[in-house]
């Protein structure tokens, strides 16, 4: 059991606590505040400018509206893009949306799928996503020629292509105008990009468009934006191209949830719009794959997306082939949706104790190989039995444990193939472009890619990536940091104020749930084991007048041994829960310190 007790962090005296720059160490990890604030005002105006957020921005951010998104012309490219399209739907010409496997990647399909039968109901287009095994990530040279001589005249990439330069030159052998559309990570330089009709990118060396972290799904539903503007030859588009647009910010919704791209900005608006359309959406897959996830009749959250429908729609990918995602989101009608989505349960399910079985041999691999100290900042693996397709969310698993660069493959008889997840401040990419000749492939974002290489090239690319990780991360970033907002005191915790803590959802990266550190509360008494398997715990602390339970997950062991009036420091995330009709302030643990 660990042990329950916090000390100061390595720096010095803790000072007073809550003050930017302090640092206490809990259980769990080193605890510092987000950002500087005072002890005046209300709990949310602390917690707002313990986010950085200027007085003049805080209503913007409290109630977005979709005037914030931003002219879709400003994406270098995009002006091409959209014309180039619409003159194909108009002259018949057969068109193909080349998806990711993934729910960026997926929903990013439908939107432009959609986008185009709404503007021809006859248009010619078809999608095609490659396998993660067979073909792995991006665009395939093989698969671009197979199109073109299927008879493709334009092939549009979403998510993935800013990086093709080889498949790009492909296509235009073949005759093939190619659109790329994408988000990830694009050359430094302008030369670097692929020879493509159209390079669709927020992130181009040239590019002065004001935010540049859309997702896959965001620069799709640009595109599909400008393409309405330009079949109406107007801004005003018709209402059937209108309720069009905001139907699809329920699948835009999707990926930026999924693909964990930063929830501010064109992202916030987008996921503050589009995850309520979700409920009530008139997509028939859509409304199968909520029935199927048990949210039916539910206001859909992020953590909904995040838990429930990305998992379902990104285990068909992972365990099969993800055309059959694609096809739930575009052409399956009412009897198809259901059976598809029941399928996808049942594969994510599969996926599920697939990724435990890897999990419990990649930590044991990990610790064996002397890759979890302080002295071997990263862990590289690959396993002839781990699946290439579920490795990455394991990678994410031994991340949140052992908190440095985790990269894990399949090793089979053409080579090793994988993913890896990175901790803040250590872009991924960056270091796979180091250890670049020991790779045959590569590509992703800052904190997640994918990989492959020769098995003979295994041993050598794990000690230079390793080393790469040692150069950029010192010991003391190796553990857990967990920040709380500002300090409250129980008393401060009534149904109101945390209602309007909730105004600040959706909450992902960047914007994450509000984290308070309570100190010098009391234990009023003993940890009560909750749960049929027992493994979480309820604390009744007090402070001052006021007692509350809170709940802790998964730590009932940890606790049981803490004693009745033991005082500490918490940080705990306020919630309110409701139970049998009845709604009550129930904080939840996330890590203490007794003192």
């Amino acid at each position: 059991m660990s042990t329950i007790a916090g000390t100061d962090s390595s720096s010095g005296p803790a000072g007073r606590v809550g003050e930017r720059g302090s640092a206490l160490r809990g259980t769990r990890g080193v605890w510092r505040q987000r950002g500087k604030t005072s002890a005046d005002g209300s709990l949310l105006e602390r917690v707002l400018a313990a986010r950085g957020l200027a007085a003049a921005d805080v209503s913007l951010f409290l109630e977005p509206t979709l005037k914030q998104l931003h002219d879709p012309s400003g994406i270098p490219d995009l002006d091409k893009a959209a014309a180039r399209l619409l003159e194909a739907l108009r002259a018949d010409e057969p068109i193909v949306i080349y998806g990711d496997y993934d729910v960026d990647g997926i929903t990013a399909t439908a939107i432009l799928f959609h986008t185009f039968r709404a503007i021809s109901a006859t248009a010619r287009v078809s999608t095609y996503v490659p396998h993660r095994i067979d073909e792995g990530y991006g665009l395939n040279e093989s698969a671009l020629r197979e199109l073109a001589a299927g008879g493709a005249r334009v092939i549009v990439s979403v998510d993935c292509g800013v990086t093709a330069v080889g498949p790009a030159r492909a296509a235009s052998e073949a005759g093939v105008d190619l659109i790329i559309t994408d988000h990830h990570n694009p050359p430094a330089r302008m030369e670097d990009l692929p020879e493509a009709f159209a390079v669709v990118h927020p992130r181009r060396p040239d590019s002065m468009y004001p935010f540049g972290e859309l997702c896959g799904a965001g620069v799709a539903y640009k595109l599909a934006w400008r393409l309405a503007t330009l079949a109406c030859g107007s801004q005003r588009v018709s209402p059937t191209l209108r309720d069009l647009l905001l139907e699809l910010l329920s699948l835009t919704s999707l990926g930026v949830i999924a693909d964990v791209v930063p929830l501010l900005g064109e992202n916030r608006v987008i996921a503050r719009f589009g995850l309520p359309r979700i409920k009530h959406s008139s997509l028939v897959g859509l409304q199968a794959l909520v029935e199927a996830s048990g949210l039916a009749g539910e206001n859909v959250q992020a953590e909904d997306v995040g838990f429930k429908l990305g998992p379902r729609l990104n285990a068909c990918g992972r365990m099969g082939h993800a055309r059959e995602a694609v096809e739930l989101l575009t052409v399956a009608d009412g009897p198809r949706a259901k059976e598809i989505a029941r399928e996808l349960t049942r594969q994510n399910n599969t996926r599920r104790e697939v990724e435990q079985a890897i999990a419990a041999q990649a930590i044991e691999l990990a610790e064996q190989m002397g890759m979890t100290g302080p002295d071997r900042r990263a862990i590289v693996l690959a396993h002839e039995d781990w699946h290439a397709g579920v490795v990455g969310i394991v990678c994410s698993r031994l991340v949140s444990k052992f908190h440095r660069p985790t990269l894990l493959m399949h090793r089979g008889p053409e080579g090793c193939h994988g993913s890896g997840r990175s901790v803040e401040g250590f872009a991924l990419t960056d270091a796979l472009g180091e250890c670049a000749e020991f790779l045959s492939g590569f590509g992703g974002h800052d904190m997640a890619a994918g990989m492959r290489l020769d098995s003979t090239r295994l041993e050598a690319f794990t000690e230079a990536f390793i080393a790469a990780a040692n150069r950029r991360l010192g010991p003391e970033e190796l553990v857990a940091r967990i920040e709380y907002d500002t300090a409250a005191t129980l008393a401060e915790f009534s149904q109101d104020t945390i209602g309007t803590l909730e105004r600040l959802a959706p909450f992902g990266r960047d914007n994450p749930r509000v984290q308070l550190l309570v100190r010098d509360v009391m234990l009023a008494d003993r940890p009560k084991v909750l749960g049929a398997t027992g493994r979480h715990a309820a604390l009744m602390l007090k402070q001052e007048r006021r007692t509350l339970r809170c709940l802790a997950w998964d730590r009932a062991a940890e606790l049981s041994s803490l004693p009745t009036g033991a005082v500490m420091d918490a940080v705990v995330v306020p919630r309110i829960s409701t139970w049998n009709g009845t709604r009550r302030v129930e904080p939840e643990l996330v890590d203490l310190r007794v003192k």
